[in-house]
């Protein structure tokens, strides 16, 4: 009887939460509320059962020790930008073009808030949330379900029972930031960092006693959507019971983006929270699938970003910062100057070129903004003749006293070898996890063995012995031979992370995958020309320039060699298949007999065929199961052949 007495509380009392949280409606008083929840509380003391989706998870609890990482289902990724509406004009011609390029309709859009806020994504399984987590770097974020649970938007357990991802913004409100303020010793200096230490604290109690909001915007992971666009998608997250913006505009033209961007503009002095933009998205799923993501953003969505704010202060020194690239910046040092409660000591210059271009001077007064309510930035000098004292560049390394050369806008030293920081750097990157995952290496190793071992690039790393290895401080034969066999593991890996792994400027992650994906082995990456690397998707000509510069400098051939001749063996990965359907453009619809969607894609494409989302007149076959919905119309209207699985199947042999 008592665990019926239980259920019936947490059911009662989550839905009355979620009615006074993300409906604004009160069920019952705040008394009553408060009975029903310490009865719950008692029975839970008394039976030692605590329910999965009980509201007194909301309290806190232990203190972590720290916070595990979390992968993310499916990426969180990063949003174009823009800071005007020339720019943002810009955007909607490119939406466009994509569109018509896809035979789609001219894309329809919905505008929303842009908060300030930390993002956080939300995992439930047979509708119990069973993990949340931040943004990270997109693909993996830091794992914090205690202190998401101390947030009352954020409902416990939702009616849909399969996997589901939910992605949203956690932020606190200005007048509960007000609030605490008046409450506490040492005061919050602004509510996104409130909110951002409050759910990165690793004590709940701390995230509970901030008492942080969420609201929720887009589903990231999802088990047979029963929805089709951006409207649809807002209605399901309802009616599970998450808080969405509060605004949201359904905008069928430029003229109508433009409008709601206004419009949020003016009423942002007056919300109770900080937005820093708007976010314009096309609100059609098919459409947005067909335009697809570059390797940073979503070609689909857009941030409109609202003009930062600008203030003065005096610019007092410039100092140099090296990176692993031997490329010097310049860091801006200024008077102390407050933007909103925070801080700034320090802006960014981008290069000596910004330098020169902006005439600045030390001593001068200078304008500063803080670039999309984040970043400091130095805009200019005040006067347009500014006096004060000119600003040199180095004519040596700071780190090192190297010589340096300049290209083009940009200081670079040329002490490749013996210039500790960017040596030190370069073996950093070498071993971080996207690139070789050298287990438990940290820049605090390379800075030892830099010193103690004379590791200067990443192939001495594989000539250190256990021996050499016990000579330093803190190694004992453990951790000496944990770092040997994560070593001696590294050298069977794949070609994109070993692309990725010698430091290869302006590429990343998407860019080293397609680069082993077109030419399979690392010879014919090598040996690549400017047309050949011009013609892959996303590569453009600073990235393919990159590229055969890097294989034309003798120091990276020789270091690459030296990796070979050390054992490291970058295994040769599949490039595009030539096949029966090669050439050919597929789309997938329906559910089919034996095979899931991924797995006929993946069949396309190991044929040489292009697994495309959306039917276009590019479109040489649909292949078709039951429950086919609009794209067989659209393949019907446009005489596209449509096939079954059995015919896929015949024609690959």
């Amino acid at each position: 009887m008592s665990m019926d007495r239980m259920r019936a509380l947490v059911d009662r009392l989550n839905e009355t939460a979620r009615a006074y949280y993300t409906l604004d409606k009160p069920l019952i008083s705040d008394a009553e509320w408060d009975k029903m929840y310490n009865e719950l509380l008692k029975m839970e003391q008394e039976t030692g059962v605590v329910m999965e989706d009980s509201p007194t998870h909301r309290v806190g609890g232990e203190v972590l020790k720290g916070f595990e990482e979390h992968t993310h289902i499916t990426r969180l990724w990063s949003m174009d930008k823009s800071q005007n509406e020339q720019e943002l004009s810009a955007w909607l011609d490119r939406a466009e073009k994509l569109a018509a390029q896809n035979d789609m309709s001219a894309p329809r859009y919905g505008v929303e808030y842009k908060f300030d806020g930390l993002t956080i994504n939300l995992t439930y399984r047979d509708g119990v949330l069973v993990q949340a987590a931040t943004r990270g770097n997109g693909e993996v974020g830091e794992g914090v379900l205690p202190q998401a649970r101390t947030i009352r938007e954020i409902p416990l357990s939702i009616p849909y029972q399969g996997l589901l991802e939910v992605q949203g913004e956690c932020i606190m409100r200005l007048s509960v930031l007000e609030k605490y303020n008046e409450t506490h010793d040492d005061p919050l200096k602004n509510a996104r960092n409130a909110a951002a230490g409050g759910l990165r604290n690793l004590d709940a109690s701390v995230t509970a006693e901030r008492h942080l909001s969420a609201y929720f915007y887009q589903v990231g992971t999802i088990e047979n959507a029963p929805y089709h666009d951006q409207e649809g998608m807002l209605a399901f997250l309802r009616e599970q019971g998450f808080p969405l913006s509060p605004f949201f505009r359904r905008a069928d033209s430029r003229e109508e983006v433009l409008a709601a961007i206004r419009e949020i503009e003016e009423s942002r002095p007056h919300l109770d929270y900080l937005i820093d933009g708007a976010v314009v998205k096309v609100r059609d799923h098919e459409t947005r699938s067909a335009m697809g993501y570059t390797d940073k953003f979503p070609r689909w969505a857009v941030a409109y970003k609202f003009a930062a704010e600008e203030n003065t202060a005096v610019l007092e020194n410039v100092t140099w910062e090296l990176g692993r690239t031997g490329k010097l910046t310049p860091l801006a040092h200024v008077s102390p100057v407050d933007f909103a409660g925070v801080t700034v000591r320090k802006a960014t210059l981008n290069n000596l070129g910004d330098i020169r271009r902006k005439k600045l001077k030390l001593g001068a007064e200078v304008w500063i903004r803080r670039s999309n309510d984040v970043i400091p930035e130095i805009m200019g000098c005040v006067e347009d003749e500014p006096e004060g004292e000119e600003i040199l560049p180095p004519d040596r390394c700071p780190a090192c006293g190297g010589v340096l050369t300049e290209r083009g806008a940009h200081l670079f030293c040329l002490n490749r070898q013996s210039c500790k920081p960017q040596a030190v750097m370069r073996i950093k990157h070498f071993a971080s996890r996207d690139a070789m995952d050298i287990t438990s290496f940290s820049e605090k190793t390379a800075d030892v063995l830099y010193d103690k071992l004379d590791v200067r690039d990443p192939a001495d790393l594989y000539r250190m012995d256990m021996e050499q290895l016990l000579t330093l401080e803190g190694f004992k034969e453990k951790k000496a031979q944990n770092l040997l066999d994560a070593l001696e593991e590294s050298k069977h890996c794949k070609l994109d992370a070993f692309l990725l792994a010698v430091g290869i400027p302006n590429i990343g992650k998407r860019t080293a995958r397609d680069l082993a994906e077109r030419f399979g082995t690392l010879e014919k990456v090598r040996s690549a020309t400017f047309d050949e690397l011009i013609s892959i998707d996303e590569v453009g000509d600073i990235v393919a320039r990159s590229i055969v510069e890097f294989f034309s400098f003798p120091e990276n051939i020789q270091m690459i060699d030296r990796l070979l001749e050390a054992g490291v063996s970058p295994e040769a990965q599949k490039a595009r298949a030539e096949g029966a359907l090669t050439g050919k453009t597929l789309v997938v619809t329906g559910t089919l007999p034996t095979l899931s969607r991924q797995e006929a894609e993946q069949l396309i494409r190991e044929h040489g065929g292009t697994a495309a989302s959306s039917v276009s007149k590019k479109t040489d076959y649909l292949v078709c199961g039951e429950k086919a919905g609009s794209k067989l119309d659209k393949a019907q209207k446009l005489g596209v052949p449509v096939i079954d699985e059995a015919t896929l199947l015949s024609m690959i042999g």
